[in-house]
């Protein structure tokens, strides 16, 4: 496999070089850290922050860190973040209400977002992103405070080459290479990184740091472990084939009733897979009053179709039970999103599996829909 037109070699010792030209050209530095057992975004000033030897053990409803004598510093898959609370933040002032002698004023909240760039992201979550933008930009009102964030952010991709077991983005199509929307992309082989720019913007980071060329032997090394990462995953999802199966259950209202009672039985609709799925985007509003009641915020802050609120109506909850819950969340994620959106709402990057406190494995539903049969 031929190196991409404009890949270079960065030498491990010099990727502090990297934090430092970014922070030089004004960017919040944010990677990979450990922090309270699991691998998440924090500010990055020192190289010596990254998770180094670090590989993540995932399973249903398990997700645990090991550490060997290995120098690389991108060795495992994914953590519970992905982009999303840098772009959709978890909590968001929309407008404040202030009471004057006049009456009522309402000041719009007016969207700002320091320059950042984000090292370490995977191809699932530039997959992500994409629907996130259609979602909160390319519809016929694009939203100002995600766009904010989105225009201030800079990306520097990492080929994932250590899937975790509940990892399937080959099957989706969504890595484990970074094909588009990353400023730089990286392939880390032991000595170092292959580093290409992928923007305009990024040809001038990439000028300033001190490369040489790659070698064949760097090439091809970098080339077989994102071949080999594809090659290993084990868990599999027909993203077409599966919408062609929620629509036959659908229509057939005692095959659907009984699949949604079986995963019911488990689901403690806690709505931690909406929360680490990187394209989930439920939420709710509400209005926070001052304690002198002459001022009041609007916030919105993410809520999941898993909450019996979110589907509250004025004297009526349209999904009452954990069922129809999870009956909603899997018809949108994997059906209703390709009309809306133009592709599944899943990309594969298994979180949803490892962060699921009893286990549910969305590719193991999504066999139950297509085989009919309940284990």
């Amino acid at each position: 496999m031929q190196a991409k037109h404009g890949s270079l070699f960065l030498a491990r010792n010099h990727f502090q070089r990297l934090i430092d030209v970014l922070v030089g050209e004004g960017y919040r530095c944010i990677g990979p850290t450990i922090k309270e057992g699991a691998i998440v975004y924090d500010l990055l000033d020192d190289v010596a922050q990254l998770p180094r030897g670090v590989r993540d053990h995932q399973s249903p409803g398990v997700y645990s860190l090991q550490v060997d004598a290995d120098p690389r510093w991108f060795s495992w898959a994914n953590g519970p973040q992905a982009l999303k609370p840098e772009l959709f933040s978890p909590r968001t002032v929309m407008w404040r209400v202030v009471r004057d002698e006049t009456g009522l004023v309402f000041q719009p909240v007016q969207p700002k977002q320091e320059s950042t760039a984000v090292i370490g992201v995977r191809a699932c979550d530039l997959a992500a992103l994409k629907l996130q933008d259609r979602h909160f930009l390319e519809g016929s009102y694009s939203d100002p405070h995600y766009q904010a964030r989105r225009e201030a952010l800079f990306l520097v991709a990492v080929n994932c080459t250590s899937p975790a077991e509940t990892c399937f983005c080959a099957s989706t199509g969504d890595g484990p290479r970074a094909t588009s929307g990353y400023d730089l992309v990286l392939s880390e082989v032991e000595e170092g990184f292959l580093i290409e720019a992928g923007s305009a913007r990024a040809e001038q980071i990439l000028a300033a740091l001190p490369t040489a060329p790659v070698t064949p032997a760097q090439e091809a090394v970098a080339a077989e472990t994102i071949e080999q990462a594809a090659r290993s995953q084990t868990r599999v999802l027909d993203v077409d084939g599966i919408r062609k199966d929620i629509q036959t259950v659908l229509n057939d209202s005692i095959r659907d009733d009984s699949i949604w009672e079986d995963v019911s039985e488990h689901c403690l609709s806690c709505g931690n897979c909406t929360s680490v799925c990187p394209t989930c985007f439920c939420f709710s509003e509400s209005d926070d009053g001052g304690l002198q009641l002459d001022e009041s915020e609007h916030i919105r802050q993410w809520d999941s179709c898993f909450t019996q609120g979110h589907s509250y109506i004025h004297g009526l909850t349209v999904r009452s039970d954990t069922k129809q819950r999870y009956r909603q969340w899997i018809v949108h994620k994997l059906d209703t999103w390709h009309d809306q959106y133009g592709s599944s709402g899943c990309v594969g990057c298994g979180r949803c599996i490892s962060w699921c406190p009893v286990g549910i494995d969305i590719t193991a539903v999504a066999k139950k829909i297509t085989a009919g049969k309940l284990s």
